[in-house]
């Protein structure tokens, strides 16, 4: 169930309940809270020397500055109210108003009269107050706020914007004119604003910048009316004053809420305030005898126009105060939201340090879990997502761990052994025993020392190790440098899921980098020693694989038998057979004393090549042990003992409580950024909290103890008969029907 205002209540409202309603939008007005919701309110819009100042005039009774080459330099909120003592209080409301008021003299600014005397003087210190001088700013955004109360005054809130300007001149430059255009449209366009667009007949109405903007800013014509001042100006019978009467009429330019005429004094010829007692009677005669007087009374004169403003401006309040309720909880509710988002404020050293201390005792949970495969809670996503498996490290380095043991089996040596049919490569390089042993013997001769012929020296099998094992460098730190990189990008989705993203950027920037560049520069410290421990140090091994590795080689290469292949050879071509396999039959006799003498006096082998041959297969066995040990070297002591086990430490309590005040302040202490949001956001919702206790006390006020509301069905503006209600209302007779 909504509250609302229908016509037979709005009809009901006495003088009181006028003024309390006015009053709740007012209050919502000086709280500030325009800047954030559209209010009900009426704005008088029109081009520069429309004659907007002289309307103003005669709707207040108070002489406002008014002179045909001067125009309004800033919005003027008139605030009119029945009472039995006469005066008038004049104050500034900034547009962008500062943290404490004593910042500026425009909320300084507060002046009251008892009296109108003075007032055309008040408004020009005003005007210096706003910075609006001869040399300085033509206009400003500021809206000066003029409450005059007295007996014959109505119930009535207008603001009066200034004049806009078809082209730059002198005193006015094309920023003034895009400004003025910007103030006037933002305020024409907030929905809940009552149009009065004046329009002067000294000038083609077409031609007229404020008919443009209200056709522009409200289509349907659904909450503009139309004021056409100086018709005095027309000659009579003409065939411009008969277009102005059919504009009037609402044949030209079809308005809803229809057109008034006003004749208002002439500013050049009457001065002073004295006479503004003269205006209505000169008004009175002037529609009396005159073409206009065709139309109907209730069109015509000032007095008319301010019981038509009155009965709008309240309709439109009681219209619209039901969504402005709806819409300021909305608001209210988004702006706590936000608010939450920035979490706590941490003004002292105390709080920024307990902030921290919560995060490293999550972040160490977390880091904990993740690192020893411990994958529950809710921080861990999909697995199968990219980023639910980001946050199992444990996986992904074991992954990464296998990959590098594959990469190193399969390219972490120089030479490949093969037959002479492989493809042709560089990583391994592929080659054949002899073409290896070709190699080997050059070493030995190259590095000789005083070992006899046929023996090689220890170090000739350290030299092959290193230039064997050379790629495993750039393999291991290639290993490492992705390790680090995938715990990096472990780290910021932790740090993203415990800290705000202030605090987060912080953390990352000032501890989380830092320490990771020290993990990795540590990790590579380490697989260098561990690569030198290889490479730099004479080869060492007792395990047995090796032993038994050279034994069985031997067994297929070596020379400590006779080759099986040369002595196969040998039997072959003496039987005459092609190749032997198994038991074969002979079917003649044969000379075996020629096989003895050819198996001994076969060629003995080349020493040389019989020592190459034994130190690439020394090589090759230790090369295989060594391979699987720094393997295992580079997963635990590299990977896992400098990368991973040290993580959970980086934000720990402990180096919370160690954190300097300073450091402290700066990763949890609110960026300037989020202290003015901060700042923005609990204003906002200081305002928006003020504007609807206003609301609904007014709302509760009526229900309590006067039958001036009644409960009805949730409706919003559309549901009613626009046209049809607001004919009732403006009628002369002020006839209304209840809509049940």
């Amino acid at each position: 169930m909504v509250l609302a205002l229908n016509a037979e209540t709005l009809n009901g409202l006495c003088s009181k309940d006028q003024l309390e309603l006015l009053d709740a939008i007012d209050h919502l007005r000086l709280q500030g809270i325009d800047h954030y919701i559209s209010l009900p309110q009426i704005i008088v819009c029109g081009d520069q020397s429309s004659g907007k100042s002289s309307v103003l005039e005669a709707i207040s009774g108070v002489p406002f500055p008014v002179k045909s080459n001067l125009c309004t330099c800033f919005p003027t909120e008139l605030v009119l109210r029945r009472a039995a003592d006469t005066g008038v209080t004049v104050s500034i409301i900034s547009d962008d108003p500062p943290k404490t008021p004593t910042q500026d003299d425009r909320h300084k600014f507060h002046e009251e009269l008892g009296g109108f005397e003075g007032f055309p003087d008040l408004v020009e210190k005003a005007k210096v107050a706003m910075g609006i001088t001869a040399s300085g700013k033509a206009f400003s955004k500021d809206r000066l706020r003029v409450e005059i109360t007295g007996p014959d005054r109505p119930h009535l809130t207008i603001i009066d914007m200034p004049g806009l300007i078809h082209s730059e001149t002198k005193s006015q430059s094309l920023a003034d004119v895009k400004l003025v255009r910007k103030v006037v449209k933002g305020y024409m366009k907030q929905p809940r604003s009552i149009i009065l667009a004046v329009v002067s007949a000294k000038n083609d109405f077409a031609n007229q910048v404020v008919l443009n903007f209200a056709r522009e800013v409200d289509k349907r014509g659904s909450r503009t009316m139309g004021v056409i001042t100086k018709p005095d100006t027309l000659v009579e019978g003409s065939g411009s004053e008969a277009l102005y009467i059919s504009l009037a009429r609402n044949n030209q330019v079809n308005f809803d809420l229809g057109w008034h005429v006003l004749k208002n004094l002439d500013s050049e010829t009457q001065k002073g305030s004295s006479l503004l007692s003269h205006r209505n009677a000169e008004e009175a005669l002037f529609f009396s005898n005159s073409t206009w007087n065709e139309l109907p009374s209730s069109m015509l004169g000032i007095n008319e126009l301010r019981k038509k403003l009155s009965t709008v401006l309240l309709r439109q309040i009681a219209l619209e105060l039901p969504s402005l309720i709806r819409e300021i909880n909305l608001k209210l509710n988004e702006s706590r939201e936000e608010l939450e988002e920035l979490g706590e404020p941490r003004r002292t050293l105390d709080e920024q340090r307990l902030k921290l201390l919560q995060i490293s005792e999550e972040f160490q949970s977390l880091v904990e879990r993740s690192v020893s495969g411990t994958y529950n809670g809710a921080f861990f996503e999909d697995a199968e997502t990219s980023q639910g498996y980001q946050e199992r490290i444990r996986a992904v380095i074991q992954n990464m761990n296998k990959g590098f043991a594959d990469e190193l089996v399969k390219h972490g040596h120089r030479r490949e052994i093969s037959s002479g049919n492989s493809k042709p490569s560089t990583n391994p390089e592929f080659v054949t025993r002899d073409k290896f042993l070709d190699h080997v013997e050059n070493i030995m001769r190259r590095t000789r020392g005083r070992e006899l012929l046929g023996i090689f020296s220890p170090m000739v099998v350290a030299d092959l190790f290193q230039q064997q094992s050379s790629p495993w460098e750039k393999i291991a730190q290639d290993h490492v440098k992705k390790s680090w990189d995938a715990v990096g990008d472990f780290l910021e989705l932790v740090v993203a899921y415990v800290a705000d993203a202030s605090i987060g950027d912080a953390l990352i920037d000032k501890i989380f980098q830092p320490a990771l560049n020290r993990l990795l520069l540590s990790a590579k410290a380490k697989a260098s020693k561990l690569l030198d421990s290889h490479r730099r140090v004479h080869p060492i091994t007792y395990n047995q694989a090796y032993a038994e590795t050279i034994n069985a080689a031997e067994t297929i290469n070596g020379y400590r038998s006779h080759p099986r292949e040369e002595i196969s050879k040998i039997v072959g071509d003496f039987f005459g057979l092609n190749h032997i396999n198994g038991s074969q039959y002979i079917n003649n006799y044969q000379n075996l004393s020629g096989l003895v003498d050819k198996l001994a006096t076969r060629t003995e082998p080349n020493i040389e090549r019989k020592a190459a041959s034994d130190a690439l297969d020394r090589m090759l066995a230790y090369y295989n042990i060594a391979m699987k040990r720094f393997i295992d070297s580079i997963a635990t002591e590299v990977i896992e003992q400098k990368i991973l086990m040290p993580l959970s430490n980086i934000l720990s309590p402990v180096a919370v409580f160690k954190m300097s005040p300073d450091l402290v302040e700066l990763i949890a202490g609110e960026s300037q950024e989020s202290r003015k949001r901060r700042e923005g956001l609990t204003k906002k919702i200081d305002v928006l909290q003020k504007g609807l206790k206003t609301c609904e006390h007014f709302m509760d006020a009526k229900l309590r103890g006067e039958p001036l509301f009644r409960k009805q069905e949730a409706q919003t503006k559309a549901d009613l008969d626009h046209n049809e209600e607001l004919t009732q209302f403006l009628s002369v007779n002020g006839s209304e029907t209840d809509d049940e």
